[in-house]
């Protein structure tokens, strides 16, 4: 969500064959990691809810590892097919975390292939374990990354959990996580 925050475009979803593809990788990590940005918005939001592009960013996967975890993490990776790619952010990031990128191409039929694309952290931040047995990132910790660790913090997620937080109120599964502010 780097992208120009633009209202006009609210009501766009994610493409269900790039949501299938993160979420196939995700599964087979699922017992390795912690769940951050905007997936773990997604994990956190009621199920069965429409993905709409300003309510959650996927266009790639953050996730957290413990260092014990570390190498069995780039074992499975290599496993699903991800390469480390260097990023402008190496070394550069303003965080107590160590960062890498992992990326591989799917290839859905009937589509164009496309990146599917792992930020990982080396570390453990806080965290809340979820229905289904995902490990995220706790709200009240992963609304705080987003001034050094995530891009955006302007998607309807992020600034709905901040607004429940300061009331009081737990957002996971709440429907607020999906709708901008006002609705």
């Amino acid at each position: 969500m780097g992208d120009p925050h633009r209202k006009d475009r609210y009501g766009e979803t994610w493409p269900q064959h790039r949501l299938d593809a993160y979420l196939q990788d995700l599964t087979r990590l699922r017992d390795l990691v912690i769940v951050s940005g905007g997936w773990a918005w997604h994990l956190m939001s009621p199920a069965g809810h429409v993905e709409l592009k300003h309510a959650h960013d996927h266009k790639d996967l953050d996730l957290f590892v413990a260092g014990r975890n570390v190498a069995a993490l780039y074992a499975r990776l290599a496993e699903l097919g991800h390469v480390r790619v260097p990023t402008r952010y190496d070394k550069r990031l303003r965080t107590p975390y160590e960062f890498h990128r992992y990326e591989r191409v799917a290839e859905p039929d009937g589509h164009e292939p496309f990146r599917v694309t792992i930020d990982l952290f080396v570390g453990e931040p806080p965290v809340r374990e979820i229905e289904g047995g995902w490990r995220v990132v706790h709200p009240r910790h992963l609304v705080t990354l987003y001034q050094t660790v995530h891009g955006s913090d302007k998607c309807f997620a992020v600034q709905a959990a901040i607004r429940l937080l300061i009331m009081g109120i737990d957002p996971v599964g709440r429907p607020e996580l999906m709708q901008p502010l006002g609705r």
